[in-house]
This record gives C-alpha cells, structure tokens and sequence, in this order.
C-alpha cells in the first residue's frame, strides 16, 4: 500500500484525526512537521501545495488534500476492504456525517470559545459565563449520544464520527480545568473503548493531545 505524506504539528487535533484513521487503515503515513508558529505554512512551497495554508495538508499520490474530516472518509473510501468506519448505508452515513459535522462546529468551537482566549490573547476576551455553559451543554449531548456503551452514531463498530470527537474530547481533557468533566461518566468510557481500537493511539493521538493540554496550563 502507498504511503501518503502528512504536514502539520502534533497539536492539531484535525491532524491526529487523519493520523488515526491511517492508524485504522494500517496506511503508511510520513508525518511532515510543519510549525505554524514559524510561518511554515506560508512558504511557497506549502502554498502551492495548499494555497489554504491550513494543517493538516496531506499529499496522497498526485492528490493534495486540506480538511481533516473530509481526508479520513476520503482514506476509508479509496483504502478500506469494508465500510465499517464510514457507512454506505445511506442512514448511518448520515448519523457519522452529521457527527463529523457537530465535531467541527459545535463541539470543537464551544472548546475553542473557552479555550483559545485564555491561549492566543489576540483571539478575544476571556469566556463569559454563557461560553463555558455553552461548552457544558454540548459535552452533554456527546454523552448523550455514546451513553450505553454505543459508539457515537449508534453504530455496531467504531467510524471516524469516533475517531474525530476522539481527538477533540482527548484535547478537551488534557486542558485540564478548563471544565469539570466529572459528570461525563459515558463520554469517559467511550474514550477508553475507543481508544483500545485504534493502533498506536499514543502515537496517533495521546502525546500531541497532551502537548496541547501542556500548552493550555501554561498560559498565563
């Protein structure tokens, strides 16, 4: 199988979801660091490759890609031998797109509302109270949707509507105090089960969700 070539930083969590679905896949990947913070996306070079300039960027043969969720069902649909992580049933790709979806725009801003202040200054003021009631609300619901044991579409097996809240709530956990996670018993064992699916999840995933959660506690 061809390996395809990653560029971004092990703090993005849109990156670690195509890291782990290639984790998945057992699709070869070279990760290529592409520091933001240095201006790296912005060289000619990366720009020719994605005048977006935004991570992760994956080169797969003649193909450059941007926006991590649509690359993961684009990996599972060119190199998966079943439709497990990615449903053709045309009900339960709804529910994972629908999820993909809510991963990108509810979940991960609510995060980002409370988050990013307190980390870029530059982002906005610090998050009111209706901000960090808005991010409570939204975990409810992801725990709402793996309560039971069930994966987050209600599917039989993990997809990647799993494998993107995996690396959005991992980031949310390792910023510790961010928000009191206390009551999400589901969310918590639904993380674990996930994780114990997706090889070398440390790799893929638990050290750059860490490094993030370090960058959260760090600032000021």
């Amino acid at each position: 199988m061809p390996s395809i070539d990653i560029y971004g930083m092990p703090l993005s969590a849109p990156c670690r979801i195509v890291q782990m679905t290639a984790e998945c896949l057992g699709v070869e990947y070279n990760f290529k660091l592409t520091d933001l913070m240095k201006g790296e996306h912005m060289t000619p070079e990366f720009l020719k490759m994605n005048p977006e300039h935004n991570i992760p960027t994956v080169v797969d043969g003649d193909l450059n890609m941007n926006e991590s969720r649509a690359v993961a069902t684009y990996l599972v649909n060119k190199y998966a031998e079943d439709d497990k992580l990615y449903p053709k049933d045309a009900t339960l790709r709804y529910k994972v797109d629908k999820l993909l979806y809510f991963d990108m725009g509810v979940l991960y801003k609510a995060f980002g509302d409370v988050a990013y202040p307190k980390m870029m200054p530059t982002y906005g003021p610090p998050a009111d109270e209706k901000k960090h009631d808005r991010l409570k609300e939204v975990l409810g619901w992801l725990n709402n949707y793996v309560s039971g044991g069930k994966f987050a579409a209600g599917t039989d097996d993990m997809t990647v509507a799993d494998i993107a809240l995996v690396a959005t709530f991992s980031t949310i956990k390792a910023c510790e105090g961010v928000t009191d996670l206390s009551s999400y018993e589901d969310i918590e064992k639904w993380l674990t089960k996930c994780q114990g699916l997706i090889p070398n999840y440390e790799k893929a995933n638990g050290e750059g969700a860490t490094a993030f959660g370090g960058w959260y506690k760090s600032a000021a």
